[in-house]
């Protein structure tokens, strides 16, 4: 009988290291893109759940208020002489009247407990102080900043009791106001951020969802970050963009919408959302679903 010498290897030669190496780089090749794609669609159905959250919380509301939504709180200004603000504001410096409330947080903190539910999952990052600004409503005061009120602007929009110019035929959107809606009333209640020429990112596109191109706008001790592209040239057209974006309506249900199948609104300077706010000037154009103006 032949004896056989079996001696047992220990580690392994560079060669074979190079080639494991080289097969998990191919695999991670593979792999990291479709993870990527996944995280994106995770992003995008909590987003979807989010609005449905806002549009039961505020439809809750009306229940609970004789059919009515609760007031705007995208305001600057007091008595006669106030205008409207960004509809991604959830809390303004101070309410228009002693009987209208400065938070968002303060007609549905008892209907939506969690703040991250107010914000879009594909922002860039998290507003920090979001639940602490959320919990304290109408008195939340930014530990950054001197001791006063201070606003806090989000990164959807929200159009219950919100008026806006969009010019043409009709000329003034106006955001639903009671649950019954009317012929002047858009159906409208929240949709992700999409606009044009903000005035912390001029001549550029924003939105609250990443898009072709997209940098990142950086949030303030008042405001969270955002996406935006530079648009200087005038080369960059919506249909470039591909942005897929998302709306809540009164009825429950939310829907997408693309970049390109929107109606553009700028901010209004006067009460009644007849004069906007000046090209290049303020917040620049907000971007609307086609469909709210149906």
């Amino acid at each position: 009988m032949v004896a056989i010498n079996y001696k047992r290897r220990e580690g392994f030669t560079l060669v074979e290291l190079l080639v494991a190496l080289a097969i998990i780089s191919v695999l991670m090749g593979i792999l990291l893109p479709a993870l990527a794609k996944v995280r994106r669609q995770a992003r995008v159905i909590l987003g979807i759940n989010n609005q449905r959250q806002i549009v039961c919380a505020v439809n809750l509301f009306a229940f609970d208020n004789d059919d009515r939504y609760p007031d705007s709180v995208a305001t600057i200004g007091s008595g006669k002489y106030w205008n409207w603000q960004e509809p991604t504001m959830m809390a303004a410096c101070k309410p228009r009247s002693p009987l209208i409330h400065r938070s968002m947080s303060a007609y549905l903190r008892y209907y939506i407990k969690d703040a991250s539910i107010m914000f879009c999952p594909s922002a860039p990052y998290k507003y920090e102080y979001s639940q602490q600004a959320w919990d304290a409503g109408d008195d939340w005061d930014n530990p950054e900043t001197t001791p006063m009120l201070d606003p806090v602007v989000g990164t959807y929009c929200f159009y219950w009791n919100y008026v806006g110019y969009v010019g043409g035929p009709r000329r003034i959107f106006r955001g639903p106001f009671c649950l019954a809606g009317g012929q002047e009333q858009s159906k409208l209640l929240v949709s992700d951020y999409f606009g044009y020429d903000h005035w912390r990112s001029r001549n550029a596109y924003g939105s609250c969802e990443k898009f072709n191109g997209a940098d990142v706008t950086p949030g303030t001790v008042v405001s969270s970050a955002y996406w935006s592209r530079a648009n200087s040239d005038g080369k960059v057209t919506l249909d470039k963009l591909k942005i897929k974006l998302h709306a809540g309506y009164t009825d429950g249900h939310v829907e997408s919408f693309s970049s390109s199948e929107v109606i553009p609104m700028r901010v209004s300077i006067t009460s009644d959302g007849s004069v906007p706010y000046p090209q290049g000037v303020g917040p620049g154009v907000f971007y609307l679903p086609r469909n709210a103006l149906h």
